[in-house]
């Protein structure tokens, strides 16, 4: 109903205020003081001139609303008129013989519940119920196009309540009168512009206004229409009701997350900047505790705890404390808190973080002496890791703040690409190569890479290299050892990658399916479960390379009885008494040190699978070795 009155009320409003900046004309000519206001001056007996300048300043004052009034209205009938014309033409795409039954649809089937269009699409799990099969090809497409639930974005309102997910002890913390500057930062490529709206007010709305010194949104790019004219349209509305706050900053080409973020950076002014996603809602309070730790130490860069924003129903999932971590393909990830943060029974105090996601804030200044972020990481993934490395080894620390919360909205699929694991391979290969020392190889072993001539272009790195001389940074060793110990290297690996039996090089060692503890044959891919590490020492390492304290790889295992092999975590087989202990050289049998038994293969209705037996003629090739190890 409001949909169909919309247009209506905006014509309503545009007419009102069109009568009162007639009447103000009026006034201004004498026509409307000498028939009005004349008599209520005699009869108030003030004198003219004072009542003039009062009626003046108030009308002016009206006249400048209804200005932001009218130009919000043509904004939003432009907006509703888009609407409009999506939903007329699917409307139109309906054939005519169906427009005719269904003028002819009884009122019993008028009530029905509209047929499911999408049924296997993840938008319309826990959502859109009620929607027309207009509505739902409307959501279905914004929701491809953005990764996320734009359709009821851009019906909620810009300055919703969300829920204060802080701990009530920071209720009751109080910080100083003078804190720092703030600049803010948003950086998006092709966001719904209801998002980006929301993000900013969210910001104005959230922020002590003493505090909040300028927005600066970063457009990587975009290809998104409503980013161009209508998004200027948005800021200049800001402008005039909040003055200077907004400015907006446009790449002429694709530059990826580390380089936006750096853009940002340079744009800004104030004592501190804070670098977010323009996919967020701040929460309330979350900028003191920010500018607060930071005045106490410059060298410290900071991250809020993030809480989810669901992609399908915008509900927001409040996500416990934890540190910022990764693994050794330098994907994030959340850990545990560390004990010696427990043990100091104070949920407000900041929490040493390994890392950071991208979400952060620092000292600007500092963040420029240390070198900002690295402009050679493409696209996306990695630059937060790379960051993090850098600051820790090179005299900063890293903390996440237990009482800033920001709401992220957390996308389906991002917007770079579907399948980011080309850029994040590229990217941690050129962090490993700048920071990780003589542990660089655990990198190259996670992404199943060769050691030598991988044939993946990280860029020059040779000025990165010079500012980690400059600063004197520390080597990624003593980042294990103080700050990281979580990560544990191996350098007993000396062969990787696919394994191969000979009878049949199309199918591959796989883990199998998980949860699962038999390994099997399967056609050879790409993918982590194929993944195989043979140790001098005898142990294979099947799936994805862990290398972690206190959490197990997957050994390969003779049991000593059947003829299945198994797969079990290495220390509990061990201690189980499995047999974890291997033979193998490159193009040899594999053969287990303890029963003697051979892995080998053999046919089963038209398929291979694995079995445990006497040794046969059968060899196996793995894809990389490491040094001369494993020589015909």
């Amino acid at each position: 109903m409001f949909r169909r009155k919309f247009p209506q009320v905006l014509c309503i409003g545009l007419a009102l205020v069109i009568v009162i900046n007639l009447l103000l004309v009026f006034y201004t000519k004498g026509t409307l003081q000498n028939l009005v206001l004349g008599g209520l001056q005699r009869e108030l007996h003030l004198p003219l001139s004072e009542w003039d300048r009062a009626v003046i300043k108030r009308l002016s004052q009206l006249e400048v609303n209804l200005q932001h009034l009218e130009e919000s209205m043509k904004l939003a009938m432009k907006q509703q008129e888009n609407v409009n014309n999506t939903l007329q033409k699917v409307k139109d795409e309906v054939h005519p013989v169906q427009k005719v039954a269904k003028a002819k649809t009884s009122d019993t089937e008028k009530h029905k519940s509209p047929k499911k269009l999408f049924p296997n699409s993840q938008l319309f799990k826990q959502w859109g119920e009620d929607l027309s099969e207009a509505q739902q090809k409307v959501a279905q497409d914004l929701f491809q196009k953005f990764g996320y639930n734009a359709y009821l974005s851009n019906q909620l309102p810009l300055n919703r309540t969300i829920p204060d997910t802080r701990h009530s002890r920071c209720l009751q913390k109080t910080y100083s009168p003078q804190l720092p500057s703030l600049s803010v930062v948003l950086i998006f490529m092709n966001e719904a512009l209801s998002i980006i709206e929301r993000a900013v007010t969210s910001v104005i709305h959230r922020t002590p206004s003493q505090l909040l010194k300028e927005i600066i949104l970063v457009d990587d790019f975009s290809s998104n229409g409503e980013l161009k004219v209508h998004l200027d349209g948005k800021i200049k509305l800001y402008n005039q009701k909040y003055p200077g706050l907004l400015t907006i900053v446009r790449h002429s080409e694709r530059k990826g997350l580390a380089q936006a973020r750096n853009t940002g950076w340079e744009a800004a002014r104030a004592d501190v900047v804070a670098i977010l996603d323009a996919h967020i809602e701040v929460n309330v309070g979350w900028a003191e505790p920010i500018l607060a730790r930071i005045q106490e130490d410059r060298t410290v860069i900071v991250s809020p705890v993030f809480d989810k924003i669901s992609f399908d129903t915008f509900k927001l999932n409040k996500y416990e404390l934890a540190v910022d971590g990764f693994n050794w393909e330098l994907w994030c990830r959340y850990d545990s808190l560390p004990k010696a943060w427990v043990d100091l029974r104070d949920v407000t105090a900041p929490v040493k973080s390994p890392s950071i996601m991208g979400i952060l804030a620092a000292n600007r200044i500092f963040l420029g002496e240390i070198g900002s972020l690295d402009g050679g990481m493409l696209t996306y993934g990695g630059e937060n890791v790379e960051l993090s490395l850098r600051v820790w080894q090179c005299g900063g620390k890293i903390e996440v703040l237990p009482c800033s919360r920001v709401a992220h909205l957390e996308r389906y699929h991002k917007p770079y690409a579907l399948d980011l694991s080309p850029f994040m391979k590229r990217n941690a290969l050129r962090v490993a190569e700048i920071w990780m020392d003589e542990h660089k190889h655990m990198v190259y072993l996670a992404w199943n890479i060769p050691l030598q001539n991988s044939g993946i272009d990280y860029g020059d790195i040779s000025s990165r290299v010079a500012l980690r001389e400059k600063l004197k940074c520390k080597t990624f060793d003593w980042y294990l050892k103080n700050v990281y110990p979580i990560l544990k290297p191996i350098h007993s690996i000396v062969g990787y990658g696919r394994m191969k039996n000979t009878l049949d090089k199309n199918v591959c060692l796989d883990r199998g399916p998980v949860p699962g503890s038999t390994p099997i044959m399967h056609p050879c891919h790409k993918f982590n479960p194929q993944n195989v590490y043979y140790h001098l020492t005898g142990e294979f390492y099947i799936g994805q390379l862990i290398a972690e304290a206190n959490t197990d790889d997957h050994c390969l295992t003779d049991p000593g009885s059947g003829e299945k092999p198994t797969l079990e975590p290495c220390s509990m087989a061990a201690k189980n008494g499995l047999h974890i202990y291997w033979d193998f050289k490159q193009g040899g049998a594999v053969v287990n040190r303890s029963t003697r038994r051979c892995l080998e293969i053999k046919n089963t209705s038209g398929a291979f699978v694995l079995v445990l037996q006497t040794c046969t003629t059968q060899v196996w090739e793995i894809q990389y070795t490491v040094g001369n190890w494993g020589s015909y």
